[in-house]
């Protein structure tokens, strides 16, 4: 478990650097939900009619005057992001960065396999985006009982469970690009995630385009879905396969590819 905890301990500066950023947005979001009350009923319906806007970001469906809606359309939004980012940059550098960082050559020279390498920077991964999302957890359901609002327990596990799903998915397609990289990716990691985002934007103003469900792990974990109950057994399914794939072909090419010195 060397290269698990070593993995660990030079990740240990980002993760709480993204822990208390993101972390700190959703506390500072929900605790300036008491002020807007007031004026949430008026925007909740101002938002609902805004045409193709409200209708890209679920605010048609979320109440946003609630505590609920407007924790999944703020807080969700910082998470969904920040949390996805953070898993796109942490996979891709996992694999590459010991080419581009020219220290492949001295990690493989110890009598370690590649595949236990690379699966334990796969299982350090797991554990950091699962940290950061417990983190954040705890900040925005903290910051719901210390401003004393009621809160629907049962629908912001399922909300928190598919955001961290969705961050793993990413996290393993990501794992599987850097094992194609030779140096560091961090573009094309924002580019994949961002793009994933936008995928999630254009089903809700497209139904034809609503096969992208099974690519874009962001219609699984929308707040307006999950908190209107909606089925999403099919997009949930497809998007642990993806992720899944993606982390096995990572291992699998990784313990095969040629290693640049």
């Amino acid at each position: 478990m060397t290269v698990f905890r070593k993995e660990l301990r030079s990740g240990a500066f980002s993760f709480l650097v993204w822990s208390v950023i993101v972390g700190g947005l959703m506390a500072i979001c929900v605790g300036l939900y008491p002020s807007m009350s007031g004026s949430m009923e008026d925007m909740s319906v101002l938002f609902s009619g805004m045409g193709d806007f409200s209708t890209a970001f679920g605010l048609d469906k979320l109440q946003f005057g609630s505590i609920m809606g407007f924790y999944g359309t703020e807080c969700g939004n910082i998470l969904g992001l920040g949390g996805a980012f953070y898993a796109a940059l942490t996979a891709t550098a996992l694999l590459a960065g010991e080419e581009g960082g020219h220290t492949a050559e001295f990690l493989l020279t110890h009598p370690v396999s590649r595949l236990q390498i690379a699966a334990e920077k796969l299982g350090a991964l797991t554990v950091l985006v699962i940290g950061l999302n417990l983190i954040c957890f705890a900040c925005g359901a903290g910051g719901i009982l210390t401003i004393g609002e009621e809160m629907e327990w049962k629908d912001l596990l399922r909300y928190h469970g598919a955001l961290l799903l969705m961050q793993l998915q990413i996290g393993g397609l990501c794992f599987g690009i850097s094992a194609l990289l030779r140096r560091s990716g961090l573009g094309l990691a924002m580019g994949l995630a961002a793009l994933l985002y936008f995928m999630g934007l254009i089903i809700n103003l497209d139904q034809n385009l609503d096969w992208l469900c099974f690519i874009t792990p962001y219609y699984y974990a929308d707040a307006a879905r999950i908190f209107s109950n909606e089925t999403l057994t099919g997009p949930i399914l497809a998007g642990c396969t993806l992720g899944i794939l993606g982390a096995g072909f990572g291992l699998w090419r990784y313990a095969r590819k040629d290693i640049a010195s």
